[in-house]
């Protein structure tokens, strides 16, 4: 016991870091340690053979490989499934955005030419109504024109009619009226 709290004491003691000696304690120098970690080595290790252990790691490392790369070549094929889904979804909203680009162009085309038709029909309601009006406005005229002259016509017939004249007149139209029924049957 006492060469063991005595190693432990050496150890405590080391020389300093600047200087030069000569370790005479047989436990603490490296050649008696190495001895004993291999004499537990081998006396603990007679049934592991290290080629064994060696040969398993090696197993469980090529195993490990392959789950990699098996891991590996279905990573690779759903990237590749997801790329070609990818390029489908791209030319389908290619489509989708000429499609929209193509009905927006159309329903605008047909907006405007049925606003072109809705103006040339409001052009045509607007010219027939001038026309009604105009045509109103001159037979509102005619008849007024029509009455003024029918009124002074009937004033100079009143003022230069007698009684006499007056009579006769009358005998004439009756007399053109009784020629134009005796043409008539």
């Amino acid at each position: 016991m006492k060469n063991v709290t005595d190693s432990f004491v050496s150890l405590v003691n080391w020389p300093f870091a600047g200087s030069f000696g000569l370790n005479t304690d047989i436990l603490a120098t490296n050649p008696i340690n190495l001895s004993v970690v291999l004499g537990v080595l081998i006396f603990f290790g007679k049934g592991v053979c290290v080629s064994d252990l060696l040969d398993n790691r090696k197993l469980r490392i090529l195993n490990s490989i392959r789950n990699s790369e098996e891991l590996q070549r279905g990573a690779i094929e759903r990237l590749e499934k997801a790329r070609a889904r990818l390029r489908k979804i791209e030319i389908e909203a290619d489509q989708f955005r000429v499609n929209g680009y193509s009905e927006i162009e159309r329903e605008k085309f047909n907006l405007i030419n049925s606003t072109y038709k809705t103006l040339d029909q409001l052009e045509n309601y607007k010219n027939e109504t001038i026309h009604f009006e105009q045509q109103r406005a001159i037979n509102q005229v005619r008849q007024r024109v029509f009455q003024q002259a029918l009124q002074g016509a009937l004033g100079t017939l009143n003022s230069c009619l007698n009684k006499e004249l007056h009579l006769r007149t009358i005998s004439a139209n009756i007399g053109m009226f009784g020629a134009m029924k005796e043409i008539t049957d």
